[in-house]
């Protein structure tokens, strides 16, 4: 049976990027919401959006064997509607999900990084959200499951990368946070990442970030400097007195050296000029 992928959340900037790498490779549906209507031209995106759609009806529909999440929305309407997945995946024992999570999971953390074992607390909304997601499909489908936390993704067409460059060009203020350590990788190596993990059918908690840890200055600072001789107006921000840790770090659940990244990897690729950019 061919593998159909379903990816929930196929506008935004990863799950796009998702669809754009597997489309050549597998059959990949994807749903985008009404106000991303760019993608109705498109005969295999479908309209859904989570605060009003049924998801149990949608997968009945397409019957997906393979279902990324990565939705966005209100929390309790993004958690009612992984429930309605898990109700499709346990009639449905051939099928798989990857849910991606996030970083956000330990933000109740500071002292020192996660690692995929270590027990989730959060302090913020986001968190919580995230944990509760992780548990539903934890605790009801634990065989068909595979967790991918993900740190700050960042590329040359990301939202931070681009209003970098934006702060650049016109000597604008650009947030920095000193006092935060953190892992990061690309979008590039996170969907490299995802197609290992669905070409191995691995199960499991999964931190798809950086080997090794920076502060939030330095990697915006470093990649500016490499971009150009023109520099934002950095305004540092400071949450605390010393230094704070949101940064997750792979350990348990490593994939192999080739689909692994570092913290200079990323600065590189980030920092990429735009006349390379326009030719790709």
């Amino acid at each position: 049976m061919a593998n159909r992928i379903l990816i929930l959340g196929g506008s935004g900037f990863i799950g796009n990027a998702l669809y754009r790498e597997f489309h050549s490779y597998f059959e990949v549906q994807a749903t985008y919401c009404h106000q991303h209507g760019a993608f109705s031209e498109n005969q295999v995106f479908h309209n859904y959006c989570v605060e009003e759609d049924s998801l149990f009806l949608l997968l009945n529909k397409i019957r997906p064997t393979t279902i990324i999440s990565v939705l966005n929305g209100d929390f309790k309407c993004q958690l009612e509607a992984h429930q309605q997945l898990v109700n499709y995946v346990l009639i449905n024992p051939k099928c798989s999900v990857l849910y991606v999570s996030s970083a956000a999971v330990f933000d109740a953390k500071h002292r020192h990084p996660s690692f995929e074992n270590d027990v989730p607390v959060s302090e913020t909304k986001l968190g919580k959200y995230k944990i509760a997601a992780e548990n539903l499909l934890l605790g009801n489908i634990p065989s068909q499951t595979s967790i991918l936390r993900l740190p700050l993704v960042l590329g040359i067409n990301s939202p931070e990368i681009v209003h970098l460059r934006q702060c650049m060009r016109h000597h604008a203020t650009f947030e920095v946070f000193p006092n935060l350590v953190i892992s990061a990788t690309t979008i590039n190596k996170v969907c490299q990442q995802v197609h290992y993990i669905i070409n191995k059918a691995l199960r499991g908690i999964f931190h798809l970030a950086s080997n090794d840890m920076i502060h939030h200055d330095e990697l915006f600072k470093e990649i500016a400097s490499k971009m150009g001789d023109k520099m934002p107006i950095f305004k540092n921000v400071f949450n605390s007195n010393e230094d704070r840790y949101n940064a997750i770090l792979p350990k348990i659940n490593k994939l192999p050296n080739p689909h692994q990244i570092t913290v200079q990897q990323v600065i590189e690729e980030c920092s990429l000029n735009e006349e390379i950019i326009s030719i790709k």
